[in-house]
């Protein structure tokens, strides 16, 4: 049984912040709301940068109009678009399905890995620091609870302003086919999401850390291996992107927020 994210009731507010505006057509666009910086949450039109060919686009800024920048009459919307550094959270509505998107502080080494490892050259360059010098994103939140878990896509070659490289199918494949997870414990920093870090996250809970170290979760495997080397973390954090991390979401970590405290 899947967690599902809980949306309240949307409420009416007015927004001020620095942003930069743009009018364009009233299309019936989706609802949804986003979080100021006090906390505030202000409902209106959300619109994705991004869709499924470059869903990294989402995490970099999102355009948005309060119910109030809505002039249906005139069939106009005034957007300002925000980035992870003006707001803290927003929301859009995917048919019946909300899309939550969070403001967090990460750097995502391992993708700068993987393109080291997968590319060479000044392409290669590009985008290890375009992925190295992002902090602060958004990420979408995959679960909700005192462990929070987001993923998160790797940034393209194409995705540096001053690159004049085109992002190619294969390098555009890698990254939409395996986005990174990443959680946060009751507030604390976000960290990759690992099997050996979640074993430890898990471990102050009497009832997860019983079925863990019963061996009744399948999808954390014991890891008998032992890292030495620089490149040997090098490799094994790099192979730490092909293990079935939603399985250990369904799995565990919606055990440690329904029964642990």
């Amino acid at each position: 049984m899947k967690k599902f994210l809980l949306v309240g009731l949307l409420s009416l507010a007015s927004f001020n912040a620095y942003a930069q505006e743009e009018t364009e057509t009233y299309n019936g666009e989706k609802y949804g709301y986003i979080i100021d910086k006090a906390g505030k949450k202000v409902d209106g039109v959300v619109q994705l940068y991004g869709g499924y060919s470059s869903p990294w686009q989402n995490q970099v800024k999102v355009k948005f109009a309060a119910v109030s920048d809505i002039d249906k009459t005139k069939n106009r919307i005034k957007f300002k678009t925000y980035d992870a550094d003006d707001i803290k959270e927003y929301m859009l509505f995917e048919g019946d399905t909300p899309r939550v998107f969070q403001s967090i502080k990460y750097t995502n080494t391992r993708e700068a890995l993987n393109s080291s490892e997968s590319s060479t050259g000044l392409g290669a360059g590009f985008k290890a620091l375009n992925n190295l010098t992002r902090t602060s994103q958004f990420a979408e939140l995959v679960i909700e609870g005192k462990i929070k878990v987001y993923k998160l896509y790797g940034y393209p070659t194409a995705l540096l302003s001053n690159s004049s490289q085109a992002i190619t199918k294969q390098e555009s494949d890698r990254l939409i086919n395996n986005p990174n997870y990443v959680y946060s414990k009751k507030g604390g920093k976000v960290e990759d999401f690992t099997p050996a870090k979640v074993k430890i996250a898990i471990a102050d809970c009497p009832f997860t850390k019983g079925k863990m170290t019963k061996g009744e979760y399948g999808s954390l495997k014991n890891e008998e291996k032992q890292r030495t080397g620089l490149g040997k973390f090098i490799r094994d954090e790099i192979k730490n992107a092909t293990v079935d991390k939603l399985s250990i979401v369904n799995e565990v970590i919606y055990d440690y927020n329904e029964n642990c405290k």
